[in-house]
């Protein structure tokens, strides 16, 4: 199969698997999206959605957070892990929020990126969820399953996500990057992967795996 071939299969056959893809980190508005994604970072979605409810039942907008103090915000996330770089993070940017956005989430790359621990892949998270501009967030489900579907070579996360935006059509890219996700949790683990029986990979995946 040609690269186009393989991209066309793998959308026909998310699509039947997954006709419907909820968004999997619970939230309110952009800011509470932005909070959980920040979170999620080297933590299940599961783990930070049963910590937001408990962080944001004291503070789930920017004016709030920011009062709060560091130690207590880390208090709250510990679960999370990486707690007392999050906390850091979390406080500042709902000060910058406040200061510089009138305490409301940017609606641009560039303003996103440039708030504290918000980087390229969160900021596609925000923007194509929140905002439902086109983005493909490429996080360690869909960096691995492009490389062995194919569909780039799996060099880096920068370069996965230019070929995935090249083979997929604009319009699919909000929707497509949460059908990999459920499909990677699903049928494609990092270990323990059994080609044979994987909806996808029988039929288009590498001839030889890369090990794990």
């Amino acid at each position: 199969m040609t690269r186009k071939e393989r991209a066309k299969f793998v959308m026909e056959k998310l699509e039947l698997l997954y006709p419907e893809v909820p968004i999997p980190l619970a939230h309110q508005d952009p800011y509470t999206l932005l909070i959980a994604v920040v979170l999620s970072a080297q933590c299940t979605d599961v783990r930070v959605n049963q910590i937001t409810p408990i962080l944001f039942s004291v503070a789930d907008n920017p004016f709030d957070m920011a009062q709060l103090s560091i130690s207590k915000i880390e208090e709250i996330i510990r679960p999370c892990g990486l707690s007392p770089q999050k906390s850091k993070s979390i406080s500042s940017l709902s000060h910058l929020l406040i200061e510089k956005h009138n305490g409301k989430v940017p609606n641009t790359f560039e303003e996103l990126e440039s708030l504290p621990g918000v980087g390229h892949k969160t900021a596609s998270v925000v923007m194509s969820q929140a905002f439902g501009v086109p983005a493909f967030p490429v996080d360690t489900h869909i960096y691995r399953l492009a490389e062995r579907w194919c569909l780039s070579n799996g060099k880096n996360v920068v370069k996965t996500e230019a070929d995935l935006k090249k083979i997929f059509p604009r319009s699919s890219w909000n929707k497509l990057h949460l059908q990999i996700i459920y499909f990677g949790r699903a049928y494609c683990p990092a270990r323990g992967h059994q080609k044979t029986e994987c909806p996808i990979c029988a039929v288009i995946g590498r001839k030889k795996e890369k090990s794990s």
